[in-house]
Order: C-alpha cells, then structure tokens, then sequence
C-alpha cells in the first residue's frame, strides 16, 4: 500500500463516519504519523524501493548491526538524530526522504538556519561521498561530525 499525503488523508476523512475511525486508520496504517511503526515501515520500504539490504547500509552507516536491526525493528529507541542521519545517508535518502524519515522518528527536520543541518542539507542533496566524506567535511567548516552510536549526549 502507498503512503497518503495530508491532501488524500483529509478527502478521505471528509468522507469517514465516526464509527469507521478505526477502519480508517487501519486502511492509512502507512500514512497515519501516530504509528509506532511508521519510521520502519517507512524505511524498509525505501530500502526495498532502492534495491538496498538493511546490512550494507548498516556497514555504510557504520552502526553496529544489531543495533542497527533494534532500532529499524523498532526494539530500540535512540535520541540521537545524527544515528538516523547515518542511516538515512547510508541508504541514499533523497533530503526531502530524510526529512520524512526524521519526522516519522519524531525527531527534528534538519534546519536551514542552523549552520550544520545547512551543510547536512548540502550534503544529502549533493552526495560527496561516504558517511567518512561528509565527516570530513563537516570538521573542515568546524563543525561537529555526525556522531556514532557508541557516543552518547
């Protein structure tokens, strides 16, 4: 099932009775944000999409696998937005995919105003390389690198 923009969500509701709410939701499990499951919902089915193994982008990303596996399982949870940032990166997210990945984990969109979410935005528009390239780039322009796992707040 495809996910639903808010532009079909609403068309759709416009036309729900009260007492189908829960035949709603679960036609719209995709497209409905309050999902537990909608960041891995979401990212497996851009993996699949993108012809791409949850184990290369775990290497790519260079996040241990089995947390990488808990975290898309949804087993565990992580507070640190640059792990789903490596992720994203990793599995070749598009910005705008990233954006969507990160609201469905119930994170912060990357920023344009804040100068690091604006080099990040940079780089996932531009690909300069590997997750190591884009490090790289960051500490050049003084800026924190995308911390990993094994690195707490």
């Amino acid at each position: 099932m495809k996910e639903k923009n808010t532009k079909e969500l609403n068309e759709v509701l416009g036309k729900t009775h009260l007492s189908d709410f829960e035949k709603y939701c679960a036609e719209n499990k995709e497209s409905v944000s309050d999902n537990s499951e909608a960041f891995s919902i979401y990212v497996k089915n851009l993996l699949q999409e993108k012809k791409l193994t949850q184990q290369y982008v775990f290497l790519q990303a260079d996040i241990p696998e089995r947390y990488g596996y808990k975290l898309l399982s949804g087993e565990k949870r992580t507070r640190q937005r640059d792990v789903i940032l490596r992720i994203c990166y990793a599995a070749k997210f598009s910005l705008a995919e990233t954006q969507r990945a990160l609201k469905k984990y119930e994170m912060p969109e990357l920023y344009s105003k804040v100068p690091r979410d604006a080099l990040l935005m940079i780089a996932f528009n531009e690909r300069p390389g590997s997750i190591l390239d884009v490090n790289d780039l960051l500490n050049q322009k003084g800026l924190q690198p995308l911390r990993t796992s094994g690195v707490q707040d």
